[in-house]
Parts: C-alpha cells; structure tokens; sequence
C-alpha cells in the first residue's frame, strides 16, 4: 500500500512539472495527458485491454494503433478529497487544460448531458472503425485530438471516461489511445456530393416493421434480369424512415423492394432512375407509395430522358428553360383534366356514391366487431361479421371493376389512373391496419378462421391493383 501511495505521489508530481520541462519544445505530444494515463492505467488499469498496432513494412512507421484499457477505482481514491495526494477528477481536467495548445480538438462532456460522442478510425487501406466513446448520460469525458509528431497525417486521440457507481464505493471508466489517420485525410472533397445519390424513405404504420433491398443495373434490360438475391444493400425501416445512399460516376437504373415484417419478399417493386448529385423522396403505404413528382419530372421517368425507357440512352439534368416549358405543359394538362371532370367526369357520379356507400358499410360492420369485443366477445356473432365483411368487398371490388369500365368509356385521362388505384389501396391497407390491430389486441380464437379468409382476399386484390397501379405509372 504504502508503494502504491509513493507511485501515485509521484505521477501526479510529474503531471504539475512536466509542462516547465517541455516549454522550450514545439512538438504535439499532449505530456501531461500522456503521463496522466500511464498512472491510472499502473494503478488501476485491468490486464485484458483491447491492444493493436499496424506498422507500415517497408518505413516500420506506425499506421495506426488502438489501446483501450478498463479501470476501476476505490472511490476514495479517486474523487475530490481535498489534502490527500490521490488521483481526482480536478487533476484530469487540468491535464487536458495544459496540453489543449498541443492539440486541435478538445472536448469535455459533464454528466447529465444527453450527448454521445464516437469516434472514427480509418488507416492507409481505407479500413475503418467506429468506437462508441460515450454513450451514458452519467458518463463524464474529456477527448483531445492532436497531430502526431512522427507522421503529421495521423491523428492522436486521447479519451477518458469515467462514472461513479450507485453505492458511491467505485469509479469505473475507461481509457482510449488511437492512432489513426486525420479526418481531413480521408474526408471527400467537396465535389463528392455531386456523385452521390439517395433515397429518404418514410412508410405507413402498418409496414414499420419493414426491409428494403436495393437493386443497381447499367440498364433497363439489365434490371429485369437481376435475381431476388442480387441486391446491393439491405436497408432497415428505423421509426418510420429509411436513408441509403451511394457514389455514382454516372446514371444508372435501381430498384425498391420490400421485405415485410414476416420475412416475405413484396411481390411488386418500384423502379428508379439513380442519378449523380440527386436525391429521391418517397412515401410507402401497404399497397401503394406516393413518388417523388418533382425528381421525376427533372431527371426520372417524366422528364423525357430516363433510362428506363427503352428508346433513351443518357440521362441528364433538365435546364431551367426545359423546366418552364415542362411546367406550362403541365399546366394546360392539368386544366384538360379539370374540363374532363366538369363534362364526362360528372357522368361517373352515380357510381362514385354506389362506392362510397359500399366502404361506410364496410366500415360500420368493423365498428360492430370493435363493440362485440369490448362487450360479450361472442365468437359466432364476430365470425359471421367478418364474413359479411368479406362478401362486401367482393362485391365492392365489382363496382370498381364497373366504374373503370365506364371511365374508359370516358376516355379518362390517363394521369387520373394512378391516383384512383391509390385510393382504392388506400382503402384496402386500411382494412389490414384494422385486421392487424385486432390480432394485437385480442389473439387468435374461434374467429381466427372467417378473419384469415378476409385477410387472404384483400392480399391478392392489393396485388391485382398494385400491378394495375404500376402499369398505370408507366
């Protein structure tokens, strides 16, 4: 013990004098943090640290290097003890003080803060690793970065942490020395974001849950021909939303497709143009997505240059006097279409109503099973509900298929197709929403039977109007 106590008398006496000795010195080495970690780490470091260095063979130069050591200290040792000659947290804080002119970053994170805090390490080889520095809000921290003196392209980093355990007996935390190369070394220049496309996804509560496999192809025909397994990348759903991206040197073709919470790949997809410096927006419900209308007009599909098609060989960005003429198009399309449903429009009304009164139908024999089950939750009676509700949508199914049938009569206008096939599966996901929170909250019983039927008809009818719908976008 008494050993012990002259070590530490000693180090923290080095940590207070080393900085008069080094004063005539211009090097980055941070001396006090330095010799600050070599006296926690004798005294109270754990044998099995995390421990690697990579030398470079032909100079034996350091290329990186990680050491990361677990202490755990008798509070009484450690904290503020005013008049003992321990180690404390107040000798820590003025180590990284001193040093902070060797360095180029500095930072200190108290207990209580909600930041986390990693840090990036990447070699000559472009291998990386991510290390979760802070991740406790009871965590305290202090982090230096300095240039490192034998090879001014890597970067020191120097990190402690530390927290005080419940009882208030021990203080547990770990150190972290990594040598790694310096951000602004393997950073992109500025001009990489004009290489990089993305999509940002949001999707509907009832798909939450969900993947996305991500396909790339040179070419329309090349995309066709790519297997379920060929994707490129597996993207989770995280609370409601989806980000990817990737580096392009040119226009490609690329493809969404869902993986649902059961594990069953989507039957239907979604095909993109991917283009250098863009990024696509898009919404996904159960059965259908809302595009990226303003993407689509500058470079996708409706721009006239997409690589979808067949006939089109390049796909570039539109001028802004392409733009203006695409937009006055627009403009007297959508105001053709205003006329059509004025005149011929006004002629699908009856069968409008006839739907509308299928779905509050539809939508009354749910509210009764919700009240059957807050009730008696008689079996038969919540069976023989659902199977009225299955024969509804048949026969709802019928009046769409007639009100198609009339509206090409019509000659609707082909831009209106796609948004009544995303009504129609808007009202089905709807159904599956409600089915889905059913199971939830009251199990499988007696009813599970006439409950599965339904569920398996609204599946192949949001297939026949999805393919209808992607058809219809084409």
């Amino acid at each position: 013990m008494k050993r012990l106590f002259i070590m530490l008398l000693i180090a923290c006496s080095a940590i207070t004098t080393i900085s008069a000795q080094q004063k005539g010195k211009q090097d980055n080495v941070p001396y006090n943090v330095k010799a600050l970690f070599h006296s926690i780490i004798t005294a109270w470091g754990e044998p099995n640290d995390v421990y690697s260095v990579n030398k470079n063979p032909e100079t034996n130069q350091i290329e990186s290097s990680v050491r990361i050591t677990t202490f755990s200290a008798d509070n009484d040792k450690f904290p503020h003890m005013a008049g003992k000659v321990y180690l404390n947290t107040s000798a820590i804080s003025d180590a990284f003080k001193k040093d902070e002119p060797k360095s180029y970053q500095i930072l200190h994170i108290t207990p209580g803060d909600f930041k986390k805090f990693s840090l990036k390490a990447v070699n000559e080889d472009g291998q990386s690793e991510t290390y979760q520095i802070r991740d406790n809000d009871n965590e305290e921290m202090w982090l230096m970065c300095c240039k490192n003196p034998q090879n001014p392209k890597l970067r020191d980093a120097y990190a402690i942490k530390w927290v005080i355990t419940k009882e208030g007996t021990k203080v547990n935390g770990v150190i972290y020395q990594i040598t790694s190369l310096r951000p602004d070394r393997y950073e992109k220049p500025l001009d990489y974001s004009k290489k990089m496309f993305k999509i940002v996804g949001r999707v509907g509560d009832e798909i939450k849950d969900s993947l996305y496999n991500i396909y790339i192809a040179d070419s329309r025909e090349a995309l066709y021909n790519l297997k379920d397994n060929d994707y490129v990348a597996c993207v989770p759903v995280v609370n409601k939303r989806f980000e990817w991206q990737t580096e392009l040197d040119k226009p490609c073709v690329g493809r969404l497709r869902c993986i649902f919470p059961d594990g069953k790949l989507c039957s239907a997809w979604i095909d993109l143009d991917f283009v250098p410096g863009e990024t696509y927006n898009i919404t996904v419900h159960n059965g259908y997505y809302d595009e990226d209308k303003d993407y689509e007009r500058r470079v996708g599909k409706n721009s006239g240059k997409s690589l979808l098609k067949k006939t089109i060989k390049k796909v570039e960005v539109v001028d802004d006097e392409d733009w203006v003429k695409a937009n006055l198009f627009d403009q007297k399309r959508q105001s053709q279409m205003e006329q059509w449903r004025k005149t011929e429009g006004a002629k699908l009304e009856g069968k409008v109503m006839s739907i509308k009164m299928s779905k509050e139908l539809i939508e009354a024999n749910y509210r009764l099973i919700g009240d059957e089950m807050r009730g008696m939750r008689d079996s038969y009676k919540i069976s023989t509900i659902f199977e009225t509700i299955l024969k509804q949508n048949k026969e709802l199914d019928k009046k769409y298929q007639n009100f198609i049938k009339a509206a090409m009569e019509l000659d609707m206008p082909e831009e209106e197709y796609p948004n009544m096939y995303k009504e129609i599966l808007q009202f089905i996901t709807e159904q599956n929403g409600g089915i889905s929170e059913f199971f939830k909250n009251f199990g499988y019983g007696e009813h599970s039977k006439p409950v599965r039927k339904l569920q398996e008809y609204l599946t192949k009818t949001t297939e026949k109007y999805l393919s209808e719908m992607t058809k219809a976008m084409e």
